[in-house]
């Protein structure tokens, strides 16, 4: 058995937990997340705490991972996920233009990019872009989509990186002697 998938969910005031067929559904504040439960898991909704049994011990890697998406979703709809981005490049920038980003990083053209549903956009400063929703896998995802159009480079650093994250740098060049 997983020992993560024996651990309750805890359901904070203001989010309601259901259960429809195979799927559960957890509503909030922030929106609206649906879970597939597999076949051969339980889910039971008891004293404010999702709880998941498995049928059989085979089951324990995608029980673990059922409750993880659970918990994520539960979490999402209560207080939402995000993720931040640095931008590190002389002349590149970021802007918002109606929830649109708009990223100057050097090409011929700026990179225009739309919000998928659920998922919207913040610009604190030019250099610092922050993805933010309820669902955590939409939210790292173009997190990680902003990421790819620019990655950083080893050599002077310039790209878009998350915050907190270390570029292992490259000396370079050195004149020969």
């Amino acid at each position: 058995m997983s020992r993560i998938g024996k651990l309750p969910v805890r359901i904070p005031s203001g989010v309601s937990v259901g259960i429809e067929q195979s799927r559960l559904r957890a509503k909030g504040p922030l929106g609206e997340l649906f879970v597939e439960v597999p076949h051969g898991l339980h889910v039971t909704v008891v004293d404010g705490e999702v709880r998941l049994a498995a049928e059989t011990v085979a089951q324990g890697p995608i029980h673990g991972l059922t409750r993880t998406l659970v918990s994520s979703a539960v979490l999402g709809v209560s207080k939402g996920f995000s993720k931040a981005l640095e931008i590190v490049g002389v002349g590149y920038r970021a802007e918002l233009k109606g929830k649109n980003l708009v990223l100057q990083l050097g090409h011929s053209h700026p990179h225009v990019i739309e919000p998928p549903a659920g998922v919207s956009f913040e610009v604190p400063e030019q250099t610092r872009v922050v993805v933010k929703g309820c669902d955590r896998q939409a939210v790292g995802q173009m997190a990680a989509d902003i990421r790819g159009l620019r990655p950083p480079e080893p050599y002077k650093g310039k790209g878009i990186k998350y915050v907190g994250e270390v570029i292992r740098r490259k000396a370079g060049k050195t004149a020969a002697g």
